[in-house]
């Protein structure tokens, strides 16, 4: 990782750490909300903000990560993004159940508030709002994570494309290595008929060169003793 980049991604890190731990604990006092449903309604609001900001640290990081130079470097980071989007996804899920435990006891607690002959109509509206402005609110985190998503499987779609392209150009370059091993082939089989060729010539030479050698002594023997 490049020396530039070490404090930007740390502190990015440790603050996606850090809303990641505030959230839990806010899901977690939703679930010990016990009412009224204004107060559920105004720890949602802090927990909505909160993964907001979590989202865009998210983000930064995955930006960072497209940043760096060296092809591992930005694998780890990229690996680190998809963890920290997987345990978003978590929280979000933890986030939802939470919110249905506390309404549940809420709603409980408001049959028990009719039973002793407090006003029903007031509380029926008041949670029928609180419930609507809560599932307004859980549905736009969750638009605003499947956004998120989609962006992530466009990347993917890129990568594969860029892959396929690597993989049709080794393909390519195969092919010209097969073809110039079929020419170094056909090469080597013409050296080797040139060189069976050339041990053919001298042999004929040497052939023809001790018959004429034998054809001198032959007549020089002739010539000179003719008695023998």
């Amino acid at each position: 990782m490049a020396a530039a980049g070490l404090v930007p991604v740390r502190v990015c890190h440790q603050e996606i750490v850090r809303f990641d731990l505030e959230i839990k604990a806010a899901v977690q006092d939703i679930r010990d909300c016990p009412g009224p449903l204004s107060a559920l309604t105004e720890l949602n609001a802090a927990v909505k903000e909160k993964f907001r900001h979590l989202r865009g640290r998210i983000q930064e990081l995955e930006q960072m990560a497209k940043e760096q130079d060296k092809e591992s470097e930005k694998q780890a980071l990229l690996r680190e993004v998809e963890n920290h989007k997987k345990q978003m996804l978590s929280n979000q899920a933890a986030w939802r159940k939470a919110n249905l435990a506390c309404k549940i006891a809420i709603d409980n607690s408001e049959k028990d508030q009719l039973l002793q002959g407090r006003d029903s109509l007031r509380q029926r509206k008041t949670t029928k709002e609180s419930l609507a402005e809560s599932a307004s609110n859980i549905t736009e985190s969750l638009m605003g994570i499947s956004r998120m998503m989609s962006q992530q499987v466009q990347q993917s779609e890129e990568t594969v494309q860029t892959l396929a392209n690597s993989s049709r150009t080794i393909l390519e370059a195969n092919e010209e290595f097969k073809s110039m091993s079929g020419t170094i082939q056909l090469g080597r089989k013409l050296i080797t008929k040139y060189n069976r060729r050339e041990l053919t010539d001298k042999l004929l030479i040497f052939l023809a060169l001790a018959l004429f050698l034998a054809t001198v002594l032959y007549i020089l023997k002739k010539r000179l003793f003719p008695f023998l």
